[in-house]
């Protein structure tokens, strides 16, 4: 017969068996195993999360390259199943409550209902005006905000908020890294195209800005003024006026400022003499791509791709890099509280694994995640930003984005209310 100690070993071999991957339906076996290896007298500990974004509109039927309806909430759903094994061996069960907002609904009262649900953890994929109108409705509540789509440097700045972190890249970030990779090829001529969208400009800004922190130099700097012509399908007499658009240009590289890719697309291969192009188009700067296979991505790619059919995207990757700190962070801390796991992922021995090369952890001057910024043409991962050689006294990864001595935010890491 057995000691006391010796059945002990054996459920807790029993129990480490169990996590071992097994045919479809193993997870149910743990499920109901997993007491054997944990005291029946101790519950296990909820995790409540939210999900919060508005229902994306339908593409046009020609466009392939629009955002899946999907977006986000797919690689949501991925990391949840990587909390899930993990909390298998913490005693803790995650749980993720989706709310996709219609037309006319208020993301306002959506954030409330799942605050008072015990969802105070809320990864939110709205535009800036919403993200600091939820943000403000939940100060003072046990609630953290998790931006995973809003790229506004003002969210980083005179707007931020105590309670968002950011696990979307700013702008800025953005543009820092291709103004990195031009002074690092010395390629410090730009000429810049703008659209004519809210974001556009908010974009070429960032462009502006990373200009001048880099050392370039800014040769040309024009509205583009003839239409959404990389949507159009049709010839036409206008093209020759764009064409002269670009006579004369002095570049090494076209920037374009074109978030909605109305005309973007179209500039290169249309320029009176050859030049490259970046930006919105041409090469692009993203946190995300199918193009990465490196440092153990592959993996990540490939159960994206079987579970949802499609590569995973940049918001995918920003939605599960923000449920997976979430569970490291639960995990280290044993807590479920919004506040708590907020908090703790401010701390600077706080880092998460994010299939980049190095660990990725968040700012506690801004509440933004640093992380490495891919560079990225269709179908090939050009080069990642920090580039070699660019120094910082922190991080490199702070060389990207509005570093702590030029935030206009005044929050820091004790400040959460």
């Amino acid at each position: 017969m057995l000691s006391m100690s010796g059945t002990r070993m054996a459920a807790l071999l029993f129990a480490f068996t169990c996590v071992i991957p097994g045919p479809r339906g193993a997870d149910r076996a743990w499920a109901q195993t997993a007491p054997a290896a944990t005291e029946p007298s101790t519950p296990p500990q909820q995790v409540h999360i939210g999900y919060l974004a508005h229902r994306k509109p339908a593409p046009p039927i020609y466009d392939y390259e629009a955002e899946p309806a999907d977006s986000g909430i797919a690689g949501a759903r991925i990391a949840m199943k990587d909390n899930a094994t993990t909390g298998r061996l913490t005693n803790q069960i995650f749980d993720l409550q989706e709310t996709i907002l219609e037309k006319g609904q208020s993301p306002v009262e959506a954030a409330i209902a799942l605050a008072d649900k015990g969802a105070g953890l809320i990864v939110a994929d709205l535009p800036a005006d919403d993200l600091l109108a939820v943000a403000d409705a939940l100060k003072g509540r046990d609630a953290t905000i998790f931006n995973i789509g809003a790229e506004d440097d003002r969210l980083r700045n005179a707007d931020c908020r105590a309670n968002i972190d950011h696990f979307a890249p700013s702008r800025q970030m953005l543009t820092d890294a291709l103004a990195q990779f031009l002074a690092a090829q010395r390629w410090r001529n730009v000429f810049l195209i703008v659209g004519t969208d809210p974001q556009d400009q908010l974009y070429a800004e960032a462009v502006r800005r990373s200009v001048k922190k880099f050392g370039l130099k800014l040769t040309g700097d024009k509205p583009w003024t003839f239409g959404p012509m990389a949507r159009q399908r049709a010839d036409g007499p206008i093209r020759a006026d764009a064409f002269v658009f670009t006579r004369g240009v002095d570049a090494d590289m076209i920037v374009i400022a074109d978030e909605a890719g109305n005309f973007g697309d179209y500039v290169e291969y249309h320029t009176a003499e050859p030049k490259l192009t970046g930006g919105t188009q041409g090469l692009i700067p993203a946190t995300w791509s199918r193009v990465l296979d490196a440092w153990g991505s592959a993996q990540l790619q490939s159960r994206f791709v079987r579970t949802n059919k499609r590569p995973m995207r940049p918001l995918d990757y920003q939605a599960w890099t923000a449920l997976r700190a979430i569970g490291e962070a639960a995990t280290r801390t044993q807590s479920g509280s919004a506040k708590v796991i907020g908090d703790y992922m401010l701390r600077p021995d706080f880092d998460i694994a994010a299939f980049k090369g190095v660990p990725v952890s968040l700012r506690n001057w801004d509440h933004q995640l640093r992380q490495p910024i891919l560079l990225i043409q269709p179908r090939m991962l050009v080069s990642l930003s920090p580039q070699p050689g660019f120094l910082h006294p922190g991080t490199a990864l702070d060389s990207l984005g509005t570093d702590e001595p030029e935030s206009t935010c005044k929050i820091r890491s004790g400040d959460k209310q």
